[in-house]
């Protein structure tokens, strides 16, 4: 059998002591990252963050290797089973997160089309809705967005972008 991918829990913001322990045992993870932003005060703070918290993936082989003490590894709180075995996560969904990774696990920037309705995920514009006006080739996008009434038309970098589609 190969390895298959499951869905483990960490505890609450030990995502990072959870990916090193197990790779300490190892064990392949995969923990997607993205941009957030959050408004403290009248600041705004970008920071990465998983892109599901709480979770991660774990590739292991269930007959080869001995998955339960993946509980009792430090900042971990369990590997997500059914009827006491591990649930497989299918290996298309996996591979699919990948191809939109770079290799530290962070979302790549969205392939974006002139007059795709956007979102932004992080600045001071952070959830604002805007359409994409121009695309330029050295990966500067400028969207048109409506600001107090009034089209505006602002400039940002694609990874500030999440599609609406």
């Amino acid at each position: 059998m190969t390895n298959c991918w499951y869905l483990i829990q960490f505890k609450n913001n030990f995502h990072k002591v959870a990916q090193q322990n197990l790779k300490r045992q190892a064990f392949k993870t995969f923990l997607p990252l993205q941009n957030f932003t959050s408004k403290n005060g009248t600041k705004f703070l970008t920071r990465v963050k998983p892109l599901f918290p709480g979770y991660m993936f774990v590739s292991i082989e269930l007959d080869q290797e001995p998955w339960h003490k993946i509980n009792n590894t430090r900042g971990v709180s369990k590997i997500i089973c059914q009827n006491g075995i591990p649930k497989r996560i299918p290996s298309e969904i996996i591979i699919g997160l990948m191809s939109r990774c770079d290799s530290f696990g962070k979302l790549l920037p969205p392939s974006l089309k002139k007059g795709e309705t956007v979102t932004l995920t992080s600045g001071a514009l952070a959830n604002f809705v805007a359409s994409v006006e121009t695309i330029e080739s050295d990966k500067r996008i400028w969207i048109l967005m409506d600001i107090m009434g009034h089209p505006t038309k602002v400039q940002v970098a694609p990874e500030q972008l999440r599609s609406l589609k």
